[in-house]
């Protein structure tokens, strides 16, 4: 398994625009999952050449008896989970950009078992599996008249699981904010756990010495819905209720640009 540090590089040689979708916490083998609408959404990324996607873990529930939900009131047992989770991914498979894991699948304290890295395995995707955050490099470029590749713009994406209660909105952006602020040169972070849907741009201000300039520089901050309906595990802890991912508008960042700019975008 590579390090969290071991930068992923991804070139789109023939793309101007690529819609990137934020896809976790679908939670297979739980009760509440939209699996229809998980199914909807992906015959949309198919459909569409430019769509990419980044995965933020929990797309499993795959508890065991020490984790947060109830092993026993799954609808999948944990080995079929991963082989849902295999089907499902499989025709996306160079679509997919990164993928961590989520606290419902890292399990190594109890059971030294990654059941998403197993996934990502059998998936032929271990070089873009990071064991709690990735980095990713987006190279967009077209091919001159001898077949070699102009770059026209170049992104960077943080992506990691996330982490604390999420019990109020404010907090969860409050939290991926000040995380972003350790990320120098990333454009794009990427968060999911809280099941909070939000969108931020944070700034903060550089000094450019080769240039001797002071800048602002601002960073996306998005933090993913979850394909949950509200019920059990959340009901029970009292968390208030948030909006799930809706497949046929999902939470979307579009990169793109040409030589003269670029441009981040989100459509939600």
């Amino acid at each position: 398994m590579k390090t969290d540090f071991d930068l992923i590089v991804h070139r789109l040689p023939e793309c101007k625009e690529a819609r990137l979708y934020v896809v976790g916490d679908l939670h297979v083998g739980a009760i509440e999952a939209n699996i229809k609408g998980w199914e909807q959404f992906t015959q949309k990324i198919l459909q569409d050449k430019n769509a990419y996607i980044v995965i933020l873990g929990d797309m499993m529930n795959n508890a065991i008896k020490t984790s947060v939900s109830n092993v026993y009131e799954e609808v999948l047992r944990p080995r079929d989970q991963k082989r849902y989770l295999v089907s499902a991914l499989s025709q996306l498979t160079e679509r997919i950009l990164c993928i961590v894991p989520g606290n419902h699948e890292q399990r190594n304290k109890d059971v030294d078992d990654e059941p998403l890295y197993d996934v990502a395995c059998k998936l032929d995707l271990e070089d873009v599996y990071r064991p709690n955050c990735a980095f990713v490099k987006v190279c967009f470029g077209n091919r001159d008249k001898g077949g070699q590749i102009v770059p026209l713009q170049t992104y960077v994406l943080a992506v990691t699981h996330g982490a604390g209660g999420g019990i109020y909105t404010g907090a969860t952006v409050n939290r991926n904010e000040r995380f972003g602020m350790v990320l120098e040169g990333v454009d794009v972070l990427c968060v999911g756990h809280t099941h909070k849907g939000t969108i931020s741009k944070p700034s903060k201000i550089v000094v450019d010495i080769h240039s001797n300039i002071v800048k602002q520089q601002s960073m996306t901050v998005i933090s993913a819905c979850s394909w949950l309906s509200y019920s059990g595990y959340a009901m029970r802890k009292m968390l208030l209720p948030s909006q799930a991912q809706d497949p046929d508008q999902p939470q979307t960042l579009l990169l793109g640009g040409t030589r003269c700019g670029r441009y981040i975008k989100t459509v939600w």
